[in-house]
């Protein structure tokens, strides 16, 4: 099964808010700048872990900023979703209170998400740490090390 009918309604993924790219390729490898969540009404989710954000939504914002991320991926390979060799690696940043220590059960959101677009190349290296904040306020921002061919 290709990648695209594992997936529906990829997000849009907007231009960027700066001077930089969404995706940069340097061989085999592409980088993904990092992204974070939009609620469905086009909102930016805002918020601490261990200050108002259960670990639950954190994890619920971390799948929908990896939907964004494989968005970006499909942009940058002309749409071709197959093209994805491995996920390499994922960094996930959270906005998190001082005393929170759940950091891997909300980057989880994304991981889960890659495996089960990508299947076993969608396992990938990983870091999960606490940030005292974030762009926005936003609760999470994740980037990733992509193999293509």
């Amino acid at each position: 099964m290709r990648v695209a009918q594992r997936l529906q309604n990829l997000p849009a993924v907007g231009a960027p808010l700066g001077s930089y790219v969404h995706a940069k390729r340097v061989g085999n490898l592409l980088y993904l700048s990092g992204k974070g969540p939009h609620s469905p009404d086009g909102t930016v989710p805002r918020g601490k872990l261990g200050a108002g954000v259960s670990i639950e939504e954190g994890y619920r914002h971390a799948r929908q900023v990896g939907l964004v991320l494989i968005a970006a991926m499909r942009d940058a390979l002309d749409g071709d979703l197959d093209r994805v060799t491995d996920i390499v690696k994922v960094l996930g940043m959270v906005n998190a209170a001082p005393d929170f220590e759940d950091h891997p059960k909300v980057i989880n959101g994304c991981s889960d998400l890659f495996v089960e677009v990508f299947g076993e190349c969608g396992r990938h290296a990983r870091s999960a740490v606490g940030m005292s904040s974030l762009p926005s306020g936003i609760p999470v921002e994740i980037e990733v090390i992509v193999a293509v061919d």
